[in-house]
Protein backbone atom coordinates (compact mmCIF):
# COMPACT_ATOMS: atom_id res chain seq x y z
CA UNK A 1 0.00 0.00 0.00
CA UNK A 2 1.23 3.52 -0.77
CA UNK A 3 1.63 6.29 1.82
CA UNK A 4 -1.91 7.45 1.05
CA UNK A 5 -4.16 4.45 0.52
CA UNK A 6 -6.46 4.48 -2.50
CA UNK A 7 -9.92 2.93 -2.37
CA UNK A 8 -12.11 2.16 -5.36
CA UNK A 9 -15.85 1.54 -4.87
CA UNK A 10 -17.52 -0.36 -7.72
CA UNK A 11 -21.15 -1.14 -8.46
CA UNK A 12 -22.95 -1.75 -11.74
CA UNK A 13 -24.30 1.72 -12.50
CA UNK A 14 -22.13 3.89 -10.22
CA UNK A 15 -25.35 5.71 -9.40
CA UNK A 16 -26.12 4.55 -5.87
CA UNK A 17 -24.12 2.48 -3.41
CA UNK A 18 -20.67 3.27 -4.78
CA UNK A 19 -21.51 6.98 -4.94
CA UNK A 20 -22.62 7.00 -1.30
CA UNK A 21 -19.56 5.04 -0.18
CA UNK A 22 -17.17 7.35 -2.03
CA UNK A 23 -18.80 10.51 -0.67
CA UNK A 24 -18.82 9.16 2.88
CA UNK A 25 -15.21 7.95 2.80
CA UNK A 26 -14.04 11.19 1.22
CA UNK A 27 -15.78 13.09 4.03
CA UNK A 28 -14.53 10.96 6.92
CA UNK A 29 -10.98 10.55 5.56
CA UNK A 30 -10.52 14.31 5.11
CA UNK A 31 -7.78 13.91 2.49
CA UNK A 32 -6.01 10.97 4.15
CA UNK A 33 -7.34 8.47 1.58
CA UNK A 34 -7.70 8.76 -2.20
CA UNK A 35 -11.24 7.77 -3.14
CA UNK A 36 -12.70 6.76 -6.50
CA UNK A 37 -15.93 5.15 -7.61
CA UNK A 38 -16.91 3.54 -10.88
CA UNK A 39 -19.48 1.33 -12.54
CA UNK A 40 -19.23 -1.67 -14.84
CA UNK A 41 -22.19 -0.19 -16.81
CA UNK A 42 -22.43 3.44 -15.62
CA UNK A 43 -25.79 5.20 -15.62
CA UNK A 44 -26.45 8.62 -17.12
CA UNK A 45 -27.02 10.21 -13.71
CA UNK A 46 -26.88 9.46 -10.00
CA UNK A 47 -30.08 8.10 -8.44
CA UNK A 48 -32.12 11.13 -7.22
CA UNK A 49 -32.89 9.46 -3.87
CA UNK A 50 -29.14 8.96 -3.33
CA UNK A 51 -28.50 12.63 -4.14
CA UNK A 52 -31.21 13.57 -1.62
CA UNK A 53 -29.94 11.40 1.27
CA UNK A 54 -26.37 12.59 0.74
CA UNK A 55 -27.53 16.22 0.67
CA UNK A 56 -29.30 15.65 4.00
CA UNK A 57 -25.89 15.15 5.60
CA UNK A 58 -24.11 17.86 3.62
CA UNK A 59 -22.47 15.63 1.00
CA UNK A 60 -22.61 15.51 -2.80
CA UNK A 61 -22.41 12.72 -5.33
CA UNK A 62 -20.28 12.91 -8.44
CA UNK A 63 -21.26 11.78 -11.94
CA UNK A 64 -21.27 8.07 -12.84
CA UNK A 65 -17.91 6.94 -14.25
CA UNK A 66 -16.89 3.79 -16.13
CA UNK A 67 -14.78 1.12 -14.49
CA UNK A 68 -11.31 0.97 -16.04
CA UNK A 69 -8.36 -1.31 -15.55
CA UNK A 70 -6.29 1.75 -14.64
CA UNK A 71 -8.63 2.58 -11.75
CA UNK A 72 -8.32 -0.98 -10.42
CA UNK A 73 -4.53 -0.97 -10.84
CA UNK A 74 -4.26 2.34 -8.94
CA UNK A 75 -6.35 1.11 -6.01
CA UNK A 76 -5.00 -0.55 -2.89
CA UNK A 77 -8.50 -1.63 -1.86
CA UNK A 78 -11.37 -2.47 -4.22
CA UNK A 79 -14.83 -2.62 -2.68
CA UNK A 80 -17.44 -4.21 -4.93
CA UNK A 81 -21.15 -3.79 -4.41
CA UNK A 82 -22.90 -6.17 -6.73
CA UNK A 83 -20.80 -5.82 -9.89
CA UNK A 84 -20.26 -9.57 -10.11
CA UNK A 85 -17.54 -10.73 -12.47
CA UNK A 86 -17.29 -7.36 -14.26
CA UNK A 87 -14.63 -6.15 -11.85
CA UNK A 88 -11.12 -7.28 -12.81
CA UNK A 89 -9.23 -9.10 -10.07
CA UNK A 90 -5.55 -8.26 -9.93
CA UNK A 91 -2.92 -9.77 -7.65
CA UNK A 92 -1.75 -7.70 -4.70
CA UNK A 93 -5.05 -5.86 -4.24
CA UNK A 94 -7.33 -6.14 -1.27
CA UNK A 95 -10.89 -6.99 -2.35
CA UNK A 96 -14.08 -6.81 -0.33
CA UNK A 97 -17.64 -7.37 -1.47
CA UNK A 98 -20.21 -5.36 0.46
CA UNK A 99 -23.59 -6.97 -0.08
CA UNK A 100 -26.09 -4.16 0.33
CA UNK A 101 -29.52 -3.55 -1.16
CA UNK A 102 -29.60 -1.69 -4.47
CA UNK A 103 -31.24 1.73 -4.00
CA UNK A 104 -32.57 1.79 -7.58
CA UNK A 105 -36.26 2.65 -7.57
CA UNK A 106 -36.38 3.29 -3.82
CA UNK A 107 -37.55 6.44 -2.06
CA UNK A 108 -35.22 8.60 0.04
CA UNK A 109 -36.80 7.10 3.18
CA UNK A 110 -35.91 3.61 1.91
CA UNK A 111 -32.37 4.67 0.91
CA UNK A 112 -31.47 6.23 4.29
CA UNK A 113 -30.88 2.84 6.00
CA UNK A 114 -28.64 1.80 3.09
CA UNK A 115 -26.68 5.06 3.44
CA UNK A 116 -26.33 4.48 7.17
CA UNK A 117 -25.15 0.87 6.67
CA UNK A 118 -22.57 2.08 4.15
CA UNK A 119 -21.46 4.79 6.58
CA UNK A 120 -20.80 2.21 9.29
CA UNK A 121 -18.77 0.07 6.88
CA UNK A 122 -16.84 3.09 5.61
CA UNK A 123 -15.94 4.13 9.17
CA UNK A 124 -14.69 0.60 9.92
CA UNK A 125 -12.68 0.55 6.68
CA UNK A 126 -11.13 3.91 7.52
CA UNK A 127 -10.16 2.73 11.01
CA UNK A 128 -8.53 -0.32 9.43
CA UNK A 129 -6.67 1.72 6.77
CA UNK A 130 -5.53 4.45 9.14
CA UNK A 131 -5.14 3.02 12.64
CA UNK A 132 -4.23 5.60 15.25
Amino acid sequence: MTDIPEVLFVCVHNAGRSQMAAALLEHHAAGRVRVRSAGSAPADAVNPAVVAVLAEIGLNAEFPKPLTGDAVRAADVVITMGCGDACPVLPGKRYEDWRLPDPAGLSAAEVRPIRDAIDARVRALLADLLPD
